[in-house]
Order: C-alpha cells, then structure tokens, then sequence
C-alpha cells in the first residue's frame, strides 16, 4: 500500500511539474519563487491554486488576510487580551508554508532569519516566530510574483544603503564628535 501512494505522489508531483513547465511565464515566475532557498515546487504550486495565481489580489494585507495571518486582538468592552492570528483563512497555504519556514530558517536565509531571531527574542516562542516567517514569506511571493523579480537576499528598499552604509547625520558638531 506503501508503494502504491509512494508511487502516485511521484505522478502527481510531475503532473504538477509538467503544467508549470506548459506555460513560459508561469515557469519563469516559479523558478523566480523557488530562488528562495528552502520553498519548493510544490509549496509555490499549493499557494498559487489556492490564490489562483494572486489574480484577484491587489495588497499583500488581501493576501494575508485569505491566508488567515492577519493579526486580531480577544476584547470585549474594557477588556483587552492577547493577540492571535484569525485562522480564518485559507489553511491549505498556512500549512504549505509550515515547512518552508523552517528551512529558510534552518538555511539562515538572512531576512527570514533575522525575523525569526528578532520575534523569538521579545516574546520565546519558536511556533509564533515560525508562524511571522510564515506570513513573510507569502507576503515575499506575492510580491515577487506581481513583479516577476527573482529573490535577493541582500536586498534592501533603501538604494543608498545596497552597496555601502548610508552616513547618518550627526546632531553633535565637528568639535563635539572628536
């Protein structure tokens, strides 16, 4: 029995293969995605059937939101409690995204780890931490799928800062520095 669903998850898997490789833009976009070190064909294939290629999404908050990671706080009246992801989404993504946050984790892919750290940090649970790298990396797929760029990981938003550190001003004179 073993065999026989070993053998039909290794027919689906080129199935799946097959019919992103029958389109050139779609095939040129995955392989944009799978740049990602530890997020996978097939990962990238389950987020783009159950969003159906981000078509009808216009922000990343939409996304997000149809994944069930955005954020809501348990109050009533004065009472204010903890917040908590909605689980009220898609949870075909989060669980596609599970284990590809542990490896880009695992393979200290910078942002996601820095990520991870910084989250760990302030509150010590690894699963919340994993569930922020989570959301990043849909969020990270959405955008690089709309603008068909491949993944850089030493990217930053900042021109000035890509190559060499920008020169923060000083509130303190010449004089005072030294």
């Amino acid at each position: 029995m073993v065999e026989v669903l070993e053998k039909e998850i290794a027919k689906n898997t080129r199935a799946i293969s097959l019919h992103i490789q029958s389109d050139a833009v779609v095939a040129e976009k995955v392989k944009h995605l799978t740049a990602i070190k530890g997020v996978g064909e097939l990962s990238v294939a389950i987020v783009l059937a159950e969003t159906n290629g981000f078509a009808l999404f216009d922000s990343i908050a939409q996304v997000v939101s149809y994944a069930g990671y955005d954020v809501v706080e348990n109050q009533s009246g004065k009472h204010v409690g903890k917040t908590k992801i909605s689980k009220k989404g898609n949870s075909h993504i989060r669980r596609s995204l599970h284990m590809p946050a542990l490896s880009v984790v695992r393979w200290k892919v910078k942002p996601f780890l820095l990520l991870y750290e910084r989250t760990y940090a302030r509150h010590g649970i690894k699963m919340k931490s994993y569930v922020a790298v989570q959301k990043k990396l849909l969020a990270l797929m959405y955008t690089l799928w709309k603008k068909n760029e491949a993944f850089n990981e030493n990217y930053t938003s900042n021109p000035a800062t890509a190559d060499e550190e920008a020169v923060q001003p000083s509130r303190h004179s010449l004089a005072e520095a030294e």
